[in-house]
């Protein structure tokens, strides 16, 4: 597999960057729209690359459970399935596991839970995760991590990074050599944990490297800290991806401490609750006030939405339920991302 990472550019710890995958050139810092169930909600794989996506991540809990990885792997794989020709990012499933408790049991081969679906009993060791991305055939494939919760003791986390090294150690020896494979941090809010982690990934050896377990309750302050501390402790030479983090003001915060990929559900999610972002702050377009507006959204903005609609219409739109909204909120929202990165006139 041709797999490489390049950097560009630095000011700083922040820098631009390239990965090159067989299927396109991934620049970075890079926002990856979450398609979960292998689809970014309410748009098509042409809308996200006229919005300029170059890369999307998928989940394998959840394709795991429905449709189920063996039947993605007969109609072709991941990308044919969802008719999305750009490189795909999947997520181990460990984070979707966190959020089950009380209905997961963790061990040291892996975690027993139960479908949020049906209820039925499963077993997700770092082999079946493996197996399960290779299935699916996705470019870049996270290690399976027992996710520290927050608040954590320092021995629960503690634990939990061994059980994260280990697993890491197990997804690499069954590693797909058609993949990338990430390695995740642990370790909660504790700076000496972190360093572990890191040094223990390190000497295991990944294409990249992930920060996990921050965004999970913590303070931003404490968020921000770790972030600020991790970072540089990952090789320079690899790409550092934050996960689950979409934010802006954390994008930026984590951009200048050097991260280089994201992923967050947060366009599509703010933009179902009728929440968009412009070079003036959020709004509501839910609001009576917008009612009669024949503004813009943002008239510094120079998108498709903002360009042709007036808050008007994107409310009249948001408040009849009509999907287009969420299309337009999508765009406004990447070229929010764009502008305000600062390493990109």
């Amino acid at each position: 597999m041709s797999y490489e990472f390049r950097i560009t550019k630095t000011d700083n710890n922040a820098r631009l960057g390239q990965i090159h995958t067989p299927r396109g050139i991934i620049n970075t810092p890079a926002f990856m729209p979450v398609g979960t169930n292998a689809a970014v909600k309410a748009m098509s794989p042409n809308e996200m690359k006229e919005l300029g996506a170059e890369i999307l991540l998928s989940n394998t809990y959840h394709l795991y459970l429905r449709p189920g990885h063996e039947i993605i792997k007969e109609v072709g794989g991941l990308h044919k399935f969802m008719k999305w020709d750009g490189p795909i990012l999947t997520d181990s499933g460990g984070f979707q596991v966190f959020s089950l408790s009380p209905l997961r049991k963790i061990k040291n081969d892996g975690v027993e839970f139960r479908s949020h679906i049906d209820g039925s009993l499963h077993f997700l060791t770092p082999e079946l995760v493996m197996e399960i991305q290779a299935a699916l055939g996705s470019d870049i494939a996270m290690v399976f991590d027992e996710c520290t919760p927050y608040p954590a003791t320092r021995e629960y986390a503690l634990n939990s990074l061994k059980l994260t090294t280990e697993w890491g150690k197990r997804c690499l020896k069954a590693k797909n050599e058609n993949q990338a494979l990430f390695g995740i941090v642990q370790g909660g809010v504790y700076k000496d944990l972190r360093k572990q982690s890191a040094e223990e990934l390190i000497n295991i050896g990944f294409d990249g490297y992930a920060l996990g377990g921050l965004s999970v309750g913590e303070p931003k302050e404490s968020m921000y800290e770790m972030i600020n501390y991790a970072t540089p402790l990952l090789p320079e030479d690899k790409p550092h991806y934050l996960m689950g983090i979409g934010d802006l003001l954390d994008v930026l915060e984590a951009v200048s401490a050097g991260i280089d990929m994201f992923d967050c559900v947060m366009p599509t999610r703010n933009a179902r609750n009728g929440t968009l972002f412009t070079s003036r702050g959020r709004i509501s377009i839910k609001r009576e006030e917008f009612k009669k507006d024949p503004e813009p959204l943002d008239p510094n903005c120079g998108c498709y939405t903002c360009k042709n609609y007036s808050r008007a219409y994107l409310r009249h739109l948001f408040m009849s339920r009509e999907i287009q909204f969420r299309e337009e909120q999508t765009l406004v929202l990447k070229n929010n991302f764009h502008a305000l990165d600062p390493l990109n006139p």
